[in-house]
């Protein structure tokens, strides 16, 4: 494989040896966590961030060097390789470029201009393209042949402008040049589909809407694409015309004569037939992929957040699935979320046994010393909450609305069949509604993301590139907070940095077959669990009751006898140097390096010694909704309610104020200075305070702002 490092490094702005460094790691298999947690000496501490944009321009550069390849060898079979042509796509820099060059050379299919080659007409074609005068009926009068199905004067020299047509639409400098007119001036129009007009009203906006593409926003493309995808709007995407035939006049057109006539009525047709289609599904496609990119970003931000939420802990938890006719579903479970009890109570109308609902609750508190209740957000969810808030608990029970947005894919799905084989449904819904609450990341990898309900247009977008990012974002996530090994999911130990689904499989299975694990070495013991998933995995695999203390930590096993060594220089265990603040701070860590092993690495371990196993997300805190907004009725512009953060997006955040119906803050009602990015105000799962601006309560929607709050 070439090297890429100097591009890459020049184009990242890092050192090469950095570059490098990382190149060689994940050639070697080493995955993007690993690498920024444990392999800092080799990459110059580079953070997950770099270390994935030099695997992602890595991919890009060797796709390029493929194509590059095969097009070379389909030019070399067609013994039309040149040493010019060859030193061109060797020196090209995009996709683009290369497919230009490749162009003249593709096998097609039957064209005006093939047709009119078969007719005998490209001699008659090369000369009208050299613009020089001569007498044009006289010349093609020459190429007349009933038999080739040429019959007149007027067919030659169609004929002979088809075949420029081609050669125009293949020149690689006109391409390039019209692409780069069409990314920087085109202008992206949209009209309503003729009969459209009522029943794809959602698209009103854009139903006579133009403006330039370059500063069109990712979420307007995608919601433009997606109202021509259904069938309700007309799009079109290209630069002023005469400007683009003016392009190409000084390109191709050097004479001024009959002749040269004949050559700029086969430009223009060329444009209009060829180049413009052509050129606009490639520059199309360029927008629409940079606007996946961000929309994908903005899904991917989201997502870490949401997985990365506060958890409630180990905690015995009642969840409670609510409903109206169906009534609520309740569970209790234990602190490792394993399911104790099920029931379902009628609180509600139809039914409202309130008070049989009030003793059923209050008796299973006490019985179970329930610590915390979880009150899932949907249908019935305000109502439930205030119904838990009538009840007087003998103990401190803290109650909590839970996001249940995938709750119901998951009580569908294989996973909580496998885990809930005798359960329907409604109890799985209950169970993840609890589990959510009580570690949010060990439960959302269990779903879909896209059916967690955060970013926008993710389903508009390539679901290829959808899929690797959020695999990136959830690996992130999971080895950033550490997966306890004898508790963790199939599903959780899946993102554990070198295990993948067949490895989680069979760390399951082991654990049922020869009970919990007692070190992190008699992972080893997993059948085809090899020295390379020890190393990748082992620092992120956690063993709180471990007889090494080191197991429960984020110091990998490599880098055990580091800490053995210190503990044994300061004459103590290294139980008790991870006790002893005093210890530590005697410790020179110069005195530790190695030529594999420097200061970067030891300031890890001293910071994990410190903290053995900390989680690094944010503590728990209760959130309660306004107890008089129950429902969009209950709310008139002015009001000032209390509010979570549940998506953001590149135009704002939407703002859960406890009515069914998420509120949008508008970007520039976010903060009373100007933002261009809304997470540098807001997180997910933030708690804020709005205004209420304006409600339409038949289109269910509520504008708010944040500004002076």
């Amino acid at each position: 494989m070439k090297n890429f490092t100097d591009i890459i490094s020049l184009e990242l702005g890092l050192k090469i040896h950095q570059v490098a460094g990382t190149i060689q790691l994940l050639s070697e298999g080493a995955t993007v966590p690993f690498i920024a947690r444990y392999r800092k000496e080799m990459t110059g501490s580079l953070d997950e961030v770099q270390i994935m944009a030099i695997k992602t321009r890595l991919h890009q550069l060797t796709e390029l060097e493929k194509r590059k390849e095969a097009v070379l060898e389909s030019i070399r079979e067609q013994e039309k390789l040149t040493p010019e042509l060859e030193d061109k796509i060797l020196k090209a820099q995009t996709m683009p470029e290369v497919e230009d060059l490749y162009l003249p050379y593709r096998p097609k299919r039957k064209t005006r201009a093939s047709m009119a080659i078969e007719k005998g007409l490209e001699p008659l074609a090369k000369k009208i393209f050299q613009q020089l005068p001569f007498d044009l009926d006289a010349a093609a009068e020459h190429f007349i042949d009933e038999e080739k199905g040429v019959k007149s004067i007027e067919e030659a020299l169609a004929g002979a402008r088809d075949i420029i047509a081609e050669w125009i639409n293949e020149n690689a400098i006109i391409r390039a040049g019209l692409r780069r007119m069409f990314i920087n001036e085109g202008i992206i129009s949209s009209k309503v589909s003729k009969g459209k007009e009522e029943e794809g009203n959602k698209f009103e906006n854009y139903f006579d809407w133009s403006e330039p593409v370059k500063k069109s926003p990712s979420h307007r493309i995608l919601a433009i694409f997606r109202g021509e995808n259904e069938g309700f709007l007309k799009v079109s995407l290209e630069p002023d015309q005469e400007k683009a035939l003016e392009f190409m006049d000084r390109k191709i057109i050097t004479g001024n004569n009959k002749v040269a006539d004949e050559v700029i009525e086969a430009m223009e047709d060329s444009y209009k037939r060829l180049l413009k289609p052509s050129i606009e599904t490639e520059v199309r496609k360029h927008y629409k992929e940079e606007a996946d990119k961000e929309a994908i970003i903005v899904f991917s931000e989201n997502a870490k957040q949401l997985l990365m939420a506060a958890p409630l802990g180990q905690k015995t938890v009642l969840a409670i699935d609510p409903g109206f006719r169906t009534g609520c579903k309740v569970v209790v479970l234990d602190k490792q979320g394993n399911l104790l009890h099920n029931e379902t109570i009628y609180p509600h109308p139809p039914v409202s046994k309130v008070k049989e609902a009030l003793n059923k609750i209050d008796n299973l508190v006490e019985a179970y010393k329930v610590e915390a209740i979880a009150i899932g957000n949907g249908t019935a969810g305000r109502e439930t909450e205030a119904f838990i808030s009538r009840i007087r608990f003998n103990q401190d029970v803290v109650a909590v609305m839970v996001n249940e947005s995938g709750a119901s894919i998951y009580s569908a799905s294989d996973v909580a069949r496998e885990e809930f084989p005798d359960y329907d449904i409604t109890v799985r819904g209950a169970v993840s509604i609890g589990r959510r609450l009580m570690d949010p990341l060990a439960e959302l990898v269990k779903i879909d993301p896209k059916s967690i309900g955060v970013g926008q247009y993710q389903h508009d977008v390539d679901q290829n590139a959808l899929k690797e990012k959020l695999d990136d974002t959830i690996m992130s996530a999971v080895n950033n907070v550490g997966v306890e090994l004898n508790t963790a999911s199939k599903q959780l130990l899946t993102y554990v940095s070198g295990i993948g689904p067949a490895m989680a499989q069979n760390i399951v299975e082991h654990r049922k077959a020869n009970g919990p694990f007692k070190s992190r070495k008699e992972i080893l013991k997993v059948k085809r669990f090899g020295d390379k998933a020890f190393e990748q995995a082992a620092g992120f695999l956690r063993l709180k009751d471990a007889k090494n203390p080191l197991d429960a930590s984020s110091v990998h096993p490599e880098s055990y006898h580091i800490v053995e060594k210190m503990a044994k220089d300061q004459d103590a265990s290294v139980y008790e140097l991870m006790q002893n603040k005093s210890l530590r701070e005697r410790i020179d860590l110069k005195a530790y390096i190695t030529d594999k092993v420097g200061l970067p690495t030891l300031k890890d371990i001293m910071a994990e010694l410190e903290k053995p196993g900390r989680d690094p997300r944010e503590q728990f805190e209760v959130f309660e909704f306004d107890q008089s907004v129950n429902s969009i009725d209950d709310l008139a512009a002015g009001m000032e309610l209390p509010g979570i953060v549940t998506n953001i997006t590149r135009f704002g955040a939407f703002v859960d104020i406890g009515v069914h119906q998420d509120g949008l803050v508008h970007i520039s009602q976010l903060a009373d200075k100007f933002v261009s990015d809304p997470n540098e105000i807001v997180k997910l799962n933030q708690k804020v305070r709005v205004r209420i601006l304006e409600v339409d309560k038949n289109r269910k929607r509520i504008n708010m702002s944040m500004k002076n709050l």
